[in-house]
Parts: C-alpha cells; sequence; structure tokens
C-alpha cells in the first residue's frame, strides 16, 4: 500500500519568489489575496526587508512570509494564532470547540467565535451545494483512515451504516449564543474551511499589526496581503499540473487575494492498484470519482476559498460549472481528467504560461 500526504513536494501552490529547498525546487510561482488600501507601487523596496518562518500545523508546512518593520513581530503572532486554531478546530484535540461539539452531541454546546463562524460557512457551502460539501463526512473519513493513517477500504454495509447515520440537515446554530446542536450519533469536522480561515485570519492580523505586505502558502492554500509585492509588481501564483506535481499548467498574476486549490493528488493510498482520493462523495461514501482532477478558486476570503474548492471538486465538470454560473462570486480554473484547462472570465488577463499538453478554455 503507498500514500501520500500532503508535503513540501505536494504543496498546489508555491511562491515563485521563495525558494522552498525543502522540496528540491527553487522559484516555483505560488499564490495571492485580494484587499489593501495603500498600493505598495509607492513603497521604497529597501525599506522592506524580507522576513520568513515556517510552521508545521493542520499536517502541512506553511510558509509564512512578511515585509517590512512590523514582520518580524507579525510573524510570531501570526505562528501562536495559527496554534491556537489547530487546538481548536481540530476533531481530535480534546481542548478545542470541535471535540466538544462531537462529545455533546444531541445538546446544544457553546463553541469559540473562530468555530462558530468556521462551522457557518460550512454549512452555508452545505446549503448551496446541495450537500456537496459536508461537515458531517468525518467518521467516513476516519474508516478509510484518512484520519489516523490506518489506510483501508471499508466494506459496503460498513459505509452505508456510517452514511445513515449522518443527518447533517438536522445540525441546528443558534447565531445569539455562537452555539449548535449536532445530532445524535453524528461527528463533525471542519477541513474543508479551516485552512482557509486560518489564513484569512493571520493575513487580518498581519494588517492590524502594520504589515502591509506578505504572502502565506499553507499547503494548497495561499494568501497575499497587498495589492502588490513589494517591488511594485503583482504575485505570481503558479496552478499545479495533477499529472506531475513538479510542473504546473499556468501562473496567476494576482493582487491581495485567496487562492486555494483542491485536487484527489494531494492525498491518497493505494491498495489492489486501485487509488483512493482523500476527498469523499457524501452522496456515496467513496472517493469521489469525477472529471475533475483539480480545482482552484480565486476569492477575496480564504474561508470562502478552501470551502468552494472543495465543493466545485466534488460537483464535477458540469456542476462546478453550474455553480460558477448561479453564484457568479469566485473565479477559478479547473482541470480537468481529459486535460483540458478551463479558466472563467474574470482571470482571462491574469492568467499565462500555457502547457502543450493541455488544451486551454477561456470562458465568455
Amino acid at each position: 500500500m503507498k500514500h501520500i500526504k500532503t508535503s513540501c513536494k505536494l504543496l498546489l501552490l508555491a511562491l515563485v519568489f521563495v525558494m522552498l529547498t525543502a522540496c528540491g525546487r527553487a522559484e516555483t510561482p505560488v499564490a495571492v489575496e485580494e484587499e489593501s488600501a495603500a498600493p505598495m507601487q509607492t513603497a521604497d523596496p529597501t525599506s522592506m526587508e524580507k522576513h520568513q518562518k515556517q510552521v508545521f500545523a493542520m499536517d502541512t508546512v506553511m510558509i509564512l512570509t512578511a515585509y517590512g518593520d512590523s514582520a518580524e513581530t507579525a510573524l510570531d503572532a501570526a505562528e501562536a494564532r495559527i496554534y491556537a486554531l489547530e487546538a481548536d478546530l481540530d476533531p481530535e484535540s480534546s481542548s478545542g470547540s470541535v471535540h466538544a461539539l462531537n462529545v455533546g452531541a444531541g445538546g446544544q454546546v457553546v463553541m469559540s467565535g473562530d468555530c462558530y463562524s468556521v462551522m457557518s460557512t460550512a454549512m452555508e457551502y452545505w446549503r448551496l451545494s446541495g450537500g456537496a460539501l459536508d461537515p458531517g463526512m468525518y467518521p467516513l473519513s476516519k474508516a478509510w483512515g484518512f484520519i489516523g493513517g490506518d489506510y483501508r477500504v471499508p466494506s459496503e454495509t460498513e459505509i452505508s451504516a456510517l452514511l445513515s447515520a449522518k443527518n447533517t440537515g438536522s445540525i441546528l446554530l443558534d447565531d445569539a449564543a455562537m452555539a449548535a446542536t449536532v445530532p445524535v450519533g453524528m461527528e463533525v469536522s471542519f477541513g474543508a474551511v479551516a485552512k482557509g480561515y486560518t489564513a484569512q485570519a493571520v493575513v487580518d492580523l498581519m494588517a492590524d499589526m502594520g504589515v502591509e505586505s506578505a504572502v502565506l502558502s499553507l499547503g494548497g492554500n495561499v494568501q497575499t496581503l497587498g495589492e502588490t509585492k513589494p517591488d511594485g509588481s503583482q504575485w505570481q501564483v503558479a496552478v499545479t499540473d495533477p499529472r506531475d506535481t513538479g510542473s504546473y499548467v499556468g501562473i496567476l498574476s494576482v493582487g491581495q487575494a485567496a487562492v486555494v486549490t483542491s485536487g484527489g493528488y494531494q492525498r491518497y493510498f493505494q491498495q489492489d492498484g486501485v487509488t483512493y482520493i482523500h476527498i469523499l462523495d457524501p452522496a456515496t461514501g467513496y472517493p469521489v470519482a469525477n472529471d475533475l482532477l483539480s480545482v482552484t478558486v480565486v476569492t477575496d476570503d480564504g474561508a470562502k476559498a478552501d470551502a468552494l474548492s472543495t465543493t466545485l471538486f466534488v460537483l464535477g465538470l458540469d456542476g462546478a460549472l453550474e455553480f460558477y454560473r448561479q453564484q457568479g462570486d469566485f473565479e477559478m480554473v479547473l482541470v480537468t481528467g481529459g486535460s483540458h484547462v478551463i479558466v472563467t472570465p474574470g482571470l482571462k488577463d491574469s492568467f499565462s504560461g500555457e502547457v502543450g499538453f493541455y488544451t486551454y478554455d477561456y470562458l465568455d
């Protein structure tokens, strides 16, 4: 049995300006975010010293880069914020809000403001997607071994029983009390939102501490602070080639934004010659098997981008395009099993670097 987890080699987006020496590649392109008051073109690049910190949390290597006089202090605060969110949002953390929700199933549980926000986002996209993003899949993820590392293919009987116990529609949220009730017999997890929420929280913290230019790479989640880099140019973000993680299908030039990629090549195991990816289909309880290899979402909020990337991957090509047409508040790059790269209109002028193996379709 072979298993590959998210690691440096499998980072979906790599910061163009960062030397990822641990991955054996130098200056691979990476991602961005959106929302800065003053354009950085007026900054003196010589006064913007670069500071960097590497953190391992949420089962991934995180590379945090910030510029300027406040950067070093802000990076220390960012590290502490990441560890605090990990402890609160990890279902296996006995001190966290998610663990408390699962242990207290059947009764109302008050949680942290962070956890309530993450849960609200997850439930919003559960509703919008018709259940494609489902926080109730945690027991099934454990059964497949994606929680804990005991990888195996569950029996059809076991999968059916776990699906029957899942009752996401009966989860109750109480905005006033910042509390929720999870039905008895259910366990929840918000892994499809947690890293994106964390990236947004860290960027907001850095901005509050006076940092005007920063970029975060949290595995497949990349987020930037500042409409441009200190030298006045836009951030460069590479979209990884799902068939060759040492290469990419194109490069996005972005301002301040969240860029998140989901795909089956991030984490998987193989058994009897069959590959099983970590993203499960809530309708079947089995790993997603459709016509998409990866989905990259570009939008203005990290939690939203994270939730969308998983949602769209589960929906498949036609479902993702229909969801985009209905919502229209984000942009995306889809890589299909048929070797097509599909780019939505808002990214047409910022996407470049086509490679010959793929056919590129730019939507109107």
